[in-house]
Formats: structure tokens, C-alpha cells, sequence
């Protein structure tokens, strides 16, 4: 058995750091953790044996291709790639020399995407060398870096976490970011480089690729794609890592929560769940848990929805259900529902004008600046939130919309019409509202068999597309609703699922990312059942992840939906 100790401290330079109490230590794991590390992943047959790579036809982009060729003249147009059976040998004698860096918030599986990189080069290229740059993308600028081994990276092998050699939120975007990485490249002599993100940081990649590639440097860059939002994916794409378990932690606490609604009968728990964008993760909880109101984002913008119209939908239901009796209820709210709600956003757009020249008076003058629409909707909305619009603001002086406790403010919202309905004699039950917030709970689980296998599988194709001499790719595995064994492995070009938004006047590259489809699959399945949960409760509690068993290998709703399986 590999050692037990790994050191997990500030390195700089590849010189070694003495241990300390930052790294993991296996001999405390518990017996869930410790039967992971040992747990051995099946690989799709492709990976198994020799294979070849084969070129695709010239690939485009997902708009403004014209625009996205200007800005990747050296990339744009390049074929996907697929990995396919051949005979041949297995192993090669080239030595690699391979980066890898985790970029952006954690998701479960992404050391397992290491894992599979650093066992494609035991495998395949013997004697090759793998770089963890440590902090995200501002290690491979600072050339902060530790060379991963087999005794550093066993005690994280199916583990959840990014502590690895951990993350960050830099970009490597300005000219001289983009020297420091140049550098960093030829100093460690490097062949390729993993950045394991979600849609910025593999755009991120792709300038990457691009600028090393212009500059006739060697080092070739792969992505590989990781969120726990679901928002990065294609049809090669099929999803991001992190959502299956992340999805199955939070249906997990709000089974629970269903089950001590039903056991009370006295509280509405009112669930915001992460998701900054898009409501994936939403839609995929409500599949696994059927609670009785869920709000999509993407509907209610579709929709042009107001606030007042989203809180009069929960208030009807409520009202329906107290008069069967259930004073009871989960409601699901995404993240991002304030961002979709177009009166709200020129709100803040005003504040933001005003807060930014005047000063907030007592008296309310400042409120004249707002348009009488604008000024409608603040004094519609809860106290408690009026005072954190005016005082939660960023170092840039703007509303930080990202602190408005959306469920606490839709609790408050619905009190309010409540009594308002008493008093009009349509309502005459109790209400007694909960909040929650799902959010971090379900970036660093253990991930599920599926979550580990699809990141492992990610893994050692990005590090067989490198030694092929790829770049510019991101790491694609398909067909995932069958069985491991028959999974197709290969990269898709990233500048494919390129678009371009205009910022400070001028065009800037960016992935698009993945919103839900209202004439997608799983929003119809969700759409066609979700008036029956609204008045019957059909609450399922699908307990915790489960490792071995029947609902071990279980995909989610979503994914399966989406596939047509």
C-alpha cells in the first residue's frame, strides 16, 4: 500500500516542502472513504487496449464563426477528434512532461481527472512526468507547481475535493499573464497542459492553446469539462462533471426536508439551490424529489414573468393546498432567479446610477431618480431586502446581487399576500415558512460511481490526445447512458463552442453557456407532472449516494432525459 501522508503545502518552483498539517491523512479516512481509495475504475474498451486518432471534418463555431476565426487564426477550423481501436503497440517510448491545473469552484471527480491523467502516463508513456500547478491558473503563472506521484496522489483517488493542489479564479488573459504562462512552459519543458474548468476557464484554454500555439511553442493544451451548474455542454459534450453528485447531495437533503414537512405539517421550506445561471440543478432535484413548487429561471424569463407574478403562483398553490388541508410544503428556487427577472435587473441598474452620485437620504428623495416602474417594484419588495439592496455593495460601489437571499425574500413576499388574502377572506390557514440554502454542501462529496468513472475516463483521453500531438480540445466521452465498457472517447474542438460577446467595444471569445430548454426533454417530463406534485404530494426521499447495490450506478434524470435513453 502507497504511503498514507500526502504533502499538500505552498510549493514553489518544484522544490519539496517538508510536511505539515495541510495534506491528507489516509489512516483517519472513514471506512466509506478508505473502501474508495482502493475502488478500481472500469475504463471504456477503446481505452483499453491500442487505438488510433481520428480526425473529424473541419469544425465551425456555435455563432459568428467569421468573428471566432479572427480571433483564432491558428485554431479555428481544426477537426474533433475520436479515439478508435487499431492494432499496434500499447505503449510508446515518448516521455511527456504534462501540467495540470484545476481552475474555477470545486465540483466532485476532479481528482480523479488527475488520476486518470497520471495513470495514462504509467500506462502509455513510462517514465513521462506529471506537474500539479498549485492555486489554479495563477500557479502556472507564478510557476508554483508539485510533481504528482503515485504516493502523493493515492489518498485522493475517488475522493471529493480539489485539495490536491486545490483551485483558483485567475485568468490568464492579459499580454504579460500570457508571457508568465509562455515561461512557465519552457522552464518545466512542457508537452502539453490540462486545464480542468467550466466555460470560462476552458475559453480560458483555448486562448492558451491559441497564443503557445502562434508562438510555435510545443506545448499543447487540452480542456476538460467540469461544473456542478450542468451549463457546459454540447451534443460532443454531453455534460459537465460534478453535476450527478452534486444533484444527488442536494435531492438527498431535500428528501429529508420532505420527509420532516409531511412529519410537522406545519412548514413550507422554501430551498435555494446553486446555480449561479442556469437552473439545471433545480430542474434535476425536482425530478429526483417531485417537491410541490419548483421555479425555473429560464421560464420565467421566457415568460417575462415579475417578481409579483412569481410569488402569486406560490401563493395560489399554497392557498390550494390549505384547503385540502396541507399547511405543508418544498418549493425550489435556483440561484440565479433574480437575474431572470428583467424588472429586477433595471432596478439595480438605477440603484447602482443613483447609489454611485447621491446620497441616501432619510426623507427617500433619492427614490425620485427612480422610473416609476423601478420605484413600484422597491416598494413592493420585503424591508429586510430594500436595506440590503442599499447597503450590500461591492468594492465597485453596484448591488451584489449575488448575497440577495432569494428564499428569504420569496418567504417574506408570500407572507405578505398571504395576510393580504385574509383579510379578503380567501385564505384562512397558517403559514410558517423555512429557509434554506443548498449550495457548498455538494461541491466536494465523494463523488458517485458515475461522476468518478466519467472524470477518470476524461482523464486518460486528454492525456492520450496530448500525446497524439493535440491541442485546443476539449476531452469528450459519449454514449454514457450504457455501460462504461461501450463509452466513445475523443476531443471537440473548443473553438466549436465558441460565440463572441461585445465588451468595451470589442469582441471577446466565450462558451456559451448551456441554459435550460423549455422544449428540451427533461423541462417537458418536469412540465407534465408538475401540477399533479403541486396538490398531491408525491414527495420521494432518495437517500444518501449509494457506492455498491442497485442504485449504485444510477445517471441522473437529466442526463438520461437529454440522451434518450
Amino acid at each position: 500500500m502507497a504511503p498514507a501522508f500526502v504533502i499538500n503545502g505552498e510549493l514553489a518552483g518544484g522544490k519539496s516542502a517538508t510536511a505539515n498539517n495541510g495534506g491528507r491523512l489516509a489512516s483517519v479516512y472513514s471506512e466509506v472513504q478508505t473502501s474508495r481509495i482502493d475502488h478500481e475504475l472500469p475504463l471504456p474498451s477503446v481505452l483499453k487496449g491500442s487505438f488510433k486518432i481520428v480526425d473529424g471534418p473541419p469544425s465551425s463555431a456555435a455563432g459568428n464563426p467569421g468573428e471566432i476565426a479572427k480571433l483564432f487564426p491558428c485554431l479555428f477550423g481544426q477537426p474533433s477528434a475520436s479515439l478508435v481501436p487499431c492494432d499496434g503497440p500499447i505503449s510508446s517510448e515518448k516521455k511527456l512532461k504534462i501540467g495540470v491545473v484545476l481552475s474555477g469552484g470545486q465540483a466532485p471527480g476532479g481528482h480523479n481527472v488527475i488520476c486518470g491523467i497520471f495513470d495514462y502516463l504509467q500506462d502509455r508513456a513510462k517514465g513521462s512526468t506529471l506537474y500539479g500547478f498549485r492555486g489554479g491558473p495563477a500557479g502556472v503563472m507564478k510557476c508554483k507547481y508539485v510533481e504528482l506521484t503515485s504516493e502523493y496522489i493515492y489518498p485522493y483517488r475517488n475522493q471529493g475535493g480539489f485539495d490536491m493542489i486545490c483551485s483558483g479564479r485567475d485568468k490568464i488573459e492579459t499580454p504579460e499573464q500570457f508571457k508568465q504562462a509562455e515561461e512557465t512552459a519552457r522552464k518545466l519543458d512542457l508537452d502539453g497542459l490540462v486545464v480542468i474548468g467550466g466555460d470560462d476557464s476552458n475559453t480560458n484554454a483555448c486562448l492558451l492553446a491559441e497564443n503557445f500555439r502562434s508562438k510555435n511553442m510545443k506545448t499543447r493544451v487540452m480542456g476538460c469539462p467540469k461544473t456542478i451548474d450542468g451549463d457546459l455542454k454540447s451534443k460532443e459534450v454531453p455534460t459537465s462533471f460534478g453535476f450527478d453528485t452534486a444533484c444527488k447531495i442536494y435531492a438527498e437533503m431535500i428528501g429529508n426536508v420532505m420527509v420532516d414537512a409531511r412529519s410537522t405539517g406545519k412548514y413550507y421550506h422554501f430551498v435555494r439551490l446553486m446555480g449561479r445561471a442556469a437552473s439545471h440543478i433545480t430542474l434535476e432535484c425536482a425530478l429526483q424529489t417531485h417537491p410541490n413548487i419548483t421555479i425555473i429561471g429560464e421560464e420565467v424569463y421566457a415568460k417575462k414573468l415579475t417578481l409579483k407574478n412569481v410569488t402569486d403562483y406560490m401563493v395560489d398553490i399554497i392557498c390550494k393546498r390549505a384547503e385540502l388541508g396541507y399547511n405543508y410544503g418544498v418549493i425550489l428556487i435556483p440561484e440565479g432567479l433574480i437575474d431572470f427577472i428583467p424588472e429586477v435587473q433595471q432596478l439595480i441598474a438605477e440603484l447602482n446610477e443613483i447609489l454611485a452620485h447621491e446620497v441616501v437620504d432619510e426623507g427617500g428623495l433619492w427614490k425620485k431618480k427612480l422610473t416609476d416602474q423601478s420605484l413600484m417594484l422597491f416598494e413592493f419588495l420585503p424591508q429586510a431586502i430594500q436595506e440590503q439592496l442599499m447597503l450590500e455593495r461591492d468594492p465597485h460601489g453596484n448591488v451584489q446581487v449575488a448575497k440577495i437571499e432569494t428564499e428569504k425574500m420569496l418567504i417574506q413576499m408570500v407572507e405578505t399576500e398571504l395576510e393580504k388574502r385574509k383579510h379578503e377572506g380567501t385564505y384562512n390557514a397558517q403559514f410558517k415558512g423555512q429557509s434554506h440554502f443548498f449550495g457548498y454542501e455538494g461541491r466536494c462529496g465523494l463523488p458517485t460511481n458515475f461522476d468518478a468513472n466519467y472524470c477518470y475516463a476524461l482523464g486518460y483521453a486528454a492525456g492520450a490526445l496530448l500525446h497524439d500531438g493535440k491541442s485546443g480540445l476539449i476531452s469528450s466521452v459519449g454514449n454514457l447512458a450504457a455501460p462504461v465498457s461501450e463509452w466513445t472517447v475523443g476531443g471537440t474542438a473548443l473553438t466549436s463552442l465558441m460565440d463572441v460577446e461585445r465588451r468595451h467595444g470589442k469582441f471577446k471569445p466565450v462558451i456559451k453557456k448551456a441554459m435550460v430548454e423549455l422544449e428540451g426533454a427533461p423541462f417537458k417530463k418536469f412540465a407534465s407532472m408538475r401540477d399533479e406534485w403541486a396538490i398531491k404530494n408525491r414527495y420521494i426521499s432518495p437517500g444518501p449516494i449509494q457506492f455498491i447495490g442497485p442504485a449504485s450506478d444510477a445517471v441522473n434524470h437529466t442526463l438520461l432525459l437529454e440522451l434518450g435513453a
